[in-house]
């Protein structure tokens, strides 16, 4: 792991995970639901600090920290966790008509970087940022809650369930 990738412990980052190819992934629910169910797992087991986020269709953005641990560390186990989970949902899932396809698309991913065995699902690099500032902090966390709104999934950051904006967010979020 190169150097500029490290996190500090205590310290608060703005994090992006990605989607290999940029792939709309999350466009449905019950793939939403396992980064849901996975963060909440990394709160409790791990102190995984979360004070805002947002899942889109092909990305998540988190403002984050943890004060026992390297948080890139922790993020790394949670994206090969998810993959994992999220792969054999679609492989499962009857449901699911882009099955082929992203499967296809996972694998192409795969056969660029020996790294994976069969697919590869989130992108390599998290980009933590350390957020130093409130007025930087501020400017995050207004990035992370317009996303959906500038995607035109809603009209008002508050309407988007997957975001620390609604008041319904399935996602307990600590205060800033």
């Amino acid at each position: 792991m190169s150097e500029y990738r490290k996190t500090a412990t205590g310290e608060l980052y703005f994090v992006t995970l990605t989607v290999a190819g940029w792939v709309d992934v999350f466009s449905r629910k019950e793939y939403k639901d396992i980064l849901i169910e996975n963060l909440k797992y990394c709160q409790e087991k791990f102190n995984l600090e979360i004070f805002s986020y947002v899942i889109m269709t092909n990305h998540l953005h988190l403002i984050s920290r943890r004060q026992d641990g390297e948080l890139t560390e922790l993020l790394g186990r949670f994206k090969s966790y998810t993959a994992k989970k999220i792969i054999e949902e679609i492989e499962n899932n009857p449901q699911e008509s882009r099955k082929d396809w992203l499967l296809n698309v996972f694998e192409h991913f795969a056969k660029s970087n020996k790294q994976y065995s069969r697919y590869h699902f989130w992108n390599y690099i998290n980009h933590p940022v350390t957020l130093h500032s409130a007025r930087v902090i501020d400017q995050k966390v207004d990035y992370i809650h317009q996303n959906p709104v500038r995607a035109g999934i809603v009209s008002e950051p508050e309407y988007y369930m997957y975001s620390s904006a609604c008041a319904d967010s399935p996602l307990k979020v600590s205060e800033l």
